[in-house]
């Protein structure tokens, strides 16, 4: 059931921001559109068979339980709105109203790279942590500890390096200039959240503090 909950969920969110990338080019024959869909949903089929989570994630993901940040919250509301921003802000640019240049080949090409990349290292870290929550909350009842494994000991946040690498993409594979501003603001609430974050496990989640010792980059390897 909770599997199915959140299989409804995701179509449903990737749909409604396809629609809305497809309305603002105005057009179907828009290929960053479809080429874009296509990772889409390629993701989503491997994020429910190869990095499948195991039902109690699913759960949690799908019905985050009590104890999430005001904070949070907020962020994620303007995240969402910065998502959208930016669909729109592309599908105008490259696919009506062409007011970037056109971008060399390669870009385009890196920037599928990268997209690819990006949802990936996601995806893969959703799958090694099994306290991989959609919200930012300390999950008592799940008897949350730290994850130390896998990508984590590369950065203490590598769902976001993953969000970060994605985001960065998106002017590059829709061939969008505009599209960089509302993708500059995604990157600072990014920016912002895994700070807040980094800093409430700290302080409320037993064993964080000693993980930043071991793996002392938060999002950005040998950086910050």
């Amino acid at each position: 059931m909770e599997k199915m909950k959140l299989l409804i969920k995701q179509l449903t969110g990737t749909f409604v921001f396809f629609l809305i990338l497809f309305i603002s080019a105005g057009r179907l024959d828009y290929w960053q559109g479809w080429a874009y869909v296509a990772i889409g949903l390629i993701m989503l089929f491997v994020s429910l068979t190869v990095l499948r989570v195991d039902p109690e994630l699913m759960k949690e993901r799908s019905k985050p339980g009590e104890g999430v940040k005001k904070w949070d919250k907020l962020l994620l509301i303007l995240s969402g709105l910065m998502l959208l921003a930016t669909y729109v802000t592309a599908g105008l640019d490259s696919g009506r109203f062409h007011w970037s240049p056109d971008f060399h080949w390669s870009l385009y090409a890196l920037g599928t790279v990268l997209t690819v990349t990006g949802q990936l290292l996601f995806l893969i870290a959703q799958k090694q942590n099994r306290f991989f929550s959609s919200v930012v909350r300390i999950q008592i009842e799940r008897g949350h500890v730290v994850y130390e494994g896998g990508l984590y000991k590369l950065v203490r946040h590598p769902a976001y390096l993953g969000s970060l690498i994605q985001t960065l993409a998106f002017p590059l594979f829709f061939g969008s200039v505009w599209s960089m501003i509302p993708v500059f603001i995604s990157i600072i609430i990014l920016l912002i959240r895994t700070y807040l974050e980094d800093k409430t496990l700290i302080n409320e989640l037993s064993g964080y503090r000693e993980y930043t010792g071991k793996t002392r980059c938060r999002l950005i390897p040998y950086i910050w």
